[in-house]
């Protein structure tokens, strides 16, 4: 059953600010429109929007980030007018706050309610157990990688046929070498301050400036091999702090205990990821909690880059350890060490042909014309079995 002729889809965000959430929810808009529907996104708005209009999509701006009861309640009446004003065919609701508020408004109007779990929600308590189940209210639940689908179904004893395991994919029109021009490449290593002649091996760590994603881990790694003698490599974090001032300035703080100036940089918030990942020569992704899939360890890849991974959750399935890069326990700093140590001696040539693994493997199982026909075809799915 093909999507009916006048599918509307709505997807229901907190924000299209920055993310794997928002770059999918993006993605399934341009996919839905080239197949002829409609797309609206419900959000607070951000700096994609742009890329939403630019595409075809439509906002509709609320303040669906808000956890605020009576937010949410108004939210769900926003979004049950804009169901029937726009008559929209299925909701999909991406994040657990705007979840209620979509579920409540898809039952009042007796539209299909999808979500997607984007990540592994912690569960202390019976009360946070319930607010999390929300995301498997639905007609259907979509999972973004194996390890997210386990978690779910252990976590939450629902119903396996009604979860399916959809990995995120990598747009590979824009992540692709062969499409980046090499004044972009120029362009970041002036604005970062690398030098024409730099010959030390550069690690790029891209993820928004917080906690989990392991920064404080590799400035510890960083110290290490300083401490052993050696200078051949630069360290760059990617990313904005959100907000997050506290920990913007205690990285600051520790890369200057560790006398690290010269070699870990806050470059901040890039817009040209592509490019970013050819300014470096391997990428890190350091995260010291499971990552439920972990965009920032595929995306390199298909750029030819290999990458150096914490040994949890997704990023097992996404990296081949001594293939495409290397899987480290997470928060262990000499771990990181000695894979960085290892990753600078293998030179520029080895290093080329992991990278060219990881680029072959992202194209068979992580494009994103896959994800994006998995969506629709979950989509037809759930309205067969309403209908």
């Amino acid at each position: 059953m093909p999507l009916p002729p006048d599918f509307t889809l709505l997807q229901v965000v907190p924000e299209l600010e920055t993310g794997g959430a928002e770059q999918t929810t993006i993605d399934v808009a341009r996919a839905v429109i080239a197949a002829g529907g409609r797309a609206l996104v419900a959000t607070r708005g951000g700096r994609m929007v742009a890329r939403l209009a630019a595409d075809g999509g439509r906002l509709a701006q609320m303040p669906v980030h808000s956890k605020n009861p009576l937010t949410m309640l108004g939210n769900a009446a926003r979004l049950a007018d804009l169901i029937r004003t726009e008559k929209v065919s299925l909701v999909h609701a991406r994040s657990r706050a705007p979840a209620f508020s979509a579920l409540w408004a898809a039952r009042r109007t007796h539209t299909p309610f999808v979500t997607t779990y984007h990540g592994v929600y912690s569960a202390r308590n019976r009360l946070k157990r319930w607010y999390n189940a929300v995301m498997t209210r639905g007609d259907l639940v979509i999972a973004n990688s194996g390890y997210t689908r386990d978690h779910v179904l252990a976590e939450h004893h629902m119903d396996p046929a009604k979860i399916v395991a959809i990995p995120r994919g990598v747009d590979l029109d824009r992540f692709s070498p062969a499409w980046v021009t090499p004044d972009r490449v120029e362009a970041l290593r002036r604005a970062w301050g690398i030098a024409p002649d730099e010959r030390r091996t550069r690690f790029l760590l891209a993820a928004r400036l917080t906690r989990v994603k392991g920064h404080l881990t590799v400035i510890a790694a960083a110290a290490k091999l300083k401490g052993e003698g050696r200078s051949d490599f630069v360290v760059l974090f990617a990313g904005d702090d959100q907000g997050r001032d506290d920990y913007s300035r205690e990285l600051t703080a520790a890369i200057a205990q560790a006398g690290l100036q010269d070699t870990v940089r806050i470059v901040g918030h890039c817009d040209d990821m592509p490019a970013a990942y050819l300014v470096g020569d391997v990428a890190l992704a350091a995260r010291t909690t499971p990552e439920a899939f972990g965009r920032t360890a595929v995306e390199p890849q298909a750029m030819g880059r290999p990458v150096i991974a914490s040994n949890d959750g997704a990023l097992v399935e996404t990296v081949v350890d001594g293939v495409t890069g290397w899987l480290v326990e997470p928060g262990d700093a000499d771990a990181w060490a000695r894979a960085m140590a290892v990753a600078i001696d293998l030179g520029p040539g080895k290093r080329l042909e992991m990278g060219q693994a990881g680029m072959n493997r992202v194209r068979q199982l992580y494009r994103n014309d896959l994800m994006c026909a998995a969506t629709l075809a979950a989509y037809e799915r759930v309205l067969e079995a309403r209908a």
